[in-house]
Formats: C-alpha cells, sequence, structure tokens
C-alpha cells in the first residue's frame, strides 16, 4: 500500500520506495515527555525522540536569523531575495558550514542553555556536558546526506551519547530533513561490523598510511568517510526497516542514539536548508578529545590514531 499523501522522495539522488511498508513518519513522544523513565523506554526502543514544539520558536528563529544575515553577508544567498528567505545562489555549494556557529551567541542559547541542556540533565540523569564543536548545516539545492551512524565520528569518550538534530526554519518534505532507519540501532550485524570503526583510525603497520593520515585533512578524515552505504534504498533492503522523517517546524528537536543509521532527503527546493547537530553525554563521562576545547581539532592530523591492522 503506498502512502497516499508523500510526493515523490530521493535521498542521493534516488527515488525512495514510499510504500506503507518501506518508509513512514517519526513517532511524536510528546505524549510521555514529562516521564523521564517512559523517555528512556521510547528511545531503547526506537533509537530516537522526536518532540514536535519542545523548542522556543521564537528563540530558533532568532537563531536562524543570525545565520541567514551571515550567508547573506557572504553572498551566499541568491540577489534579490531578503536574507530570511534563504534561497540559494546558484553558485553557493554549500553543505557543511561549522563557521556559522562561531561567536553566535544566539546559536549558542538556543543549543546550550534553557529547554536544550534541561532535557538532556533530566534524561541522562546528572549533570550534562555538550560537545564545543558545533556541527552547522546549510544544504543547497542537490544531495543530502549519506546514511552513516555518528559514534564512528566520535566513539573516543562514552558511547551514551546523544545528537540532537534542530531545523533551524520549517522544512517540508520539498527542502528534504532528516530521515532515520527504523530500528538500526538495535541490529547487531551493524553494532559489530561498521559502528565498531573509527573514521580516524589508520594502519600504522601499512608502509605509506602513516603519512597519508596525517597529511590529509579532508572534511571527514582520510581514506573512509564514515558513511555506510552510498544508496539508501539498497541498505534499506539489507538491513529492513522503514526509513522515517517528517515535515519539521522550528522548535522540533529530534534525538537519537549516536548508534543509529540516519541521513537526510535530497533538497529539491530553491532554498537552504539549515539545521544544526550538536551532543551531548553526563559530564562525569570520558570524552572524545577531538571535539572539546576552543579549536577542537575535529578529523584534522591531531585526530588521527593508528593501529595494527
Amino acid at each position: 500500500m503506498r502512502n497516499p499523501t508523500l510526493p515523490k522522495l530521493t535521498s542521493q539522488g534516488l527515488k525512495l520506495d514510499t510504500s506503507a511498508e518501506s518508509f513512514g513518519l517519526l513517532r511524536s513522544s510528546t505524549d510521555v515527555i514529562e516521564d523521564t523513565g517512559d523517555l528512556r523506554e521510547r528511545m531503547a526502543e526506537d533509537g530516537y525522540l522526536y518532540l514536535p514544539g519542545y523548542l522556543d520558536r521564537d528563540l530558533v528563529l532568532r537563531a536562524r536569523k543570525s545565520v541567514t544575515e551571515r550567508l547573506a553577508a557572504e553572498g551566499l544567498t541568491a540577489p534579490g531575495y531578503s536574507a530570511d528567505e534563504a534561497v540559494a545562489h546558484p553558485d553557493s555549494g554549500l553543505k557543511f558550514k561549522p563557521d556559522l556557529a562561531h561567536d553566535n551567541e544566539p546559536l549558542h542559547r538556543l543549543l546550550y542553555s534553557g529547554p536544550m541542556m534541561e532535557f538532556y540533565e533530566r534524561f541522562l540523569g546528572g549533570p550534562v556536558r555538550h560537545y564545543d564543536f558545533t556541527w552547522m548545516r546549510a544544504v543547497a539545492p542537490g544531495y543530502g546526506t549519506q546514511p552513516h551512524g555518528d559514534i564512528v565520528f566520535m566513539g573516543r569518550g562514552t558511547h551514551d551519547l546523544y545528537t540532537a538534530w534542530t531545523p533551524l526554519g520549517d522544512i517540508d518534505f520539498q527542502l528534504g530533513g532528516l530521515i532515520i532507519l527504523e530500528g538500526s540501532h538495535r541490529l547487531r550485524s551493524v553494532r559489530e561490523e561498521y559502528l565498531a570503526r573509527d573514521v580516524d583510525e589508520y594502519c600504522e603497520n601499512l608502509e605509506g598510511e602513516e603519512e597519508y593520515a596525517r597529511t590529509n585533512q579532508d572534511t571527514h578524515g582520510w581514506r573512509w568517510d564514515g558513511s555506510v552505504s552510498e544508496d539508501p534504498v539498497e541498505l534499506r533492503e539489507q538491513l529492513g526497516g522503514r526509513w522515517l522523517t517528517a515535515e519539521y517546524r522550528a522548535g522540533d528537536l529530534l534525538t537519537f542514539d549516536t548508534h543509529t543509521i540516519h541521513a537526510s532527503l535530497d533538497n529539491r527546493a530553491e532554498r537552504i536548508r539549515l539545521s544544526s547537530d550538536s551532543r551531548y553525554q553526563l559530564a562525569s563521562e570520558p570524552v572524545d578529545e577531538r571535539w572539546i576545547g576552543e579549536a577542537p581539532v575535529g578529523h584534522g592530523p591531531e585526530g588521527k590514531r593508528g593501529r595494527i591492522c
């Protein structure tokens, strides 16, 4: 049976099967928002919590404004439109732009104070620290993000770590938001193989690999970009479950286990899709050193680590 309300949806340029057996909508957890035990059970079951309207919409829109004004000032939005419309300049080629978070007080207030921190302190049951690095997405029309799990990028500290995906504005199916592969956090084969890897590890016993790793400064590390697949259609067929998403609105919060496989729909609009990824854990737990400090090393040469292959 088809999902009658869904338009044609693509990811990585591939048409997704939107039948009821292969595609669905995220389950809202606003019904259990006041019960921490239920929230934890829901996270264990689903691998995510979708909380429509949890954040202050006005604060989200102020954070959005701080971002769109910077994009316009850099000439990355199309002339003839207001900055807030975020219509992409044809030559922008935007995808990942973390500098938009630097010295951005409205964005930091949204992500690292108030309801966001209160949620994680209650959910995790103690004082929380967030990563100092903020992943800012400014995605121009075109392909979205390939399927992946976050832990392969940030698994050197605690694995009791959670991502907050925060849409900075309304994101309909045309603009294309985040999609989650149902039940993927519980798949043993994925946990024992793909999710056990580290994108910044290299084989120190293989000639030439160490020098390559230390001199390559691509955004996602060296030879492996961290994706589990380049084909979200084939991946779903192999692993089972459904791709899940929603038409998001400013004020929504989607948080998920860093073992949960996710990707994004393609942006088939003319506007830039704006969202942020931020990470939270108990302050008492070990933290991945790549993502803390005034200038986190991230996936640069300092973040590489050798192992015997």
